[in-house]
């Protein structure tokens, strides 16, 4: 009985150091032999799906989520023009006021006069919200977004997901000047609209020690970007 109590034992701390490693996983893998970004590919059990468009108010341009269709049981007859089917839902993003949020392999953009619709990037991302700053477009005539999303496979793992690097991206409302704003391998803490200043801070933190985690011991990086200017330059500064 006794051998019997201490082989549970065993088995149980084994259970646990497996589940602890995979908690633990680093969000940076710096081995250039294991999976690279260029080995990330589209999962051909999806069906890509769009959610009707969105129209901000003031714009003129229509905003179509894109993603993957979860399909979490297989034969399920989908009855199109309901919002769902048993365990299958339609629906991939949300919108609240001036941003939209889900997890969106891409947007894409139409002007209300015309039929042509064109992509936010060709490249693989998961994009977690996109922003619109009405509040900046009323005070300069400046119709920016704001996106958070994922654009590199940092733990090495082939695909895109939030074990990865948060990034911080900026676009025109037409998606046009669709531009990273952060830095490679730094992990977004937070970013903050100052309207009175029109005036976007921002925040990362650079794993300075290469441990593969975001931790005290590594470094806080401040930015800010004057929307009022059409060239988005990026200036850092130390408020500590």
């Amino acid at each position: 009985m006794k051998k019997l109590h201490i082989t549970l034992i065993g088995i149980t701390v084994l259970l646990f150091s497996s589940c602890k490693e995979e908690v633990e996983k680093p969000k940076v893998t710096y081995d250039q032999t294991i999976k690279t970004k260029e080995s990330i590919r589209a999962d051909s059990s999806q069906i890509q799906i769009a959610d009707l468009p969105i129209q901000m108010d003031g714009t003129d341009y229509l905003l179509h989520p894109v993603a993957d269709l979860s399909i979490r049981e297989k034969g399920i007859k989908a009855r199109y023009g309901s919002s769902n089917v048993n365990d299958l839902s339609f629906t991939i993003s949300n919108y609240g006021e001036f941003e939209i949020t889900g997890y969106l392999q891409n947007i894409k953009f139409q002007k209300i006069d015309s039929d042509s619709i064109h992509k936010l990037t060709d490249k693989p991302v998961l994009i977690q919200t996109a922003t619109y700053l009405k509040s900046v477009a009323d005070r300069t005539n400046s119709q920016v977004m704001v996106y958070t999303m994922f654009d590199m496979d940092t733990n090495k793992d082939g695909r895109l997901d939030t074990s990865d690097i948060k990034a911080l991206y900026l676009s025109e409302i037409s998606g046009d000047r669709f531009t990273k704003i952060s830095t490679d391998y730094q992990e977004l803490i937070d970013w903050k609209l100052i309207t009175s200043r029109n005036r976007l801070y921002y925040r990362t933190v650079e794993d300075t020690n290469k441990n593969g985690e975001f931790d005290k011991k590594d470094a806080v990086n401040y930015y800010y970007i004057d929307l009022s200017n059409k060239e988005w330059k990026i200036i850092s500064y130390e408020p500590v």
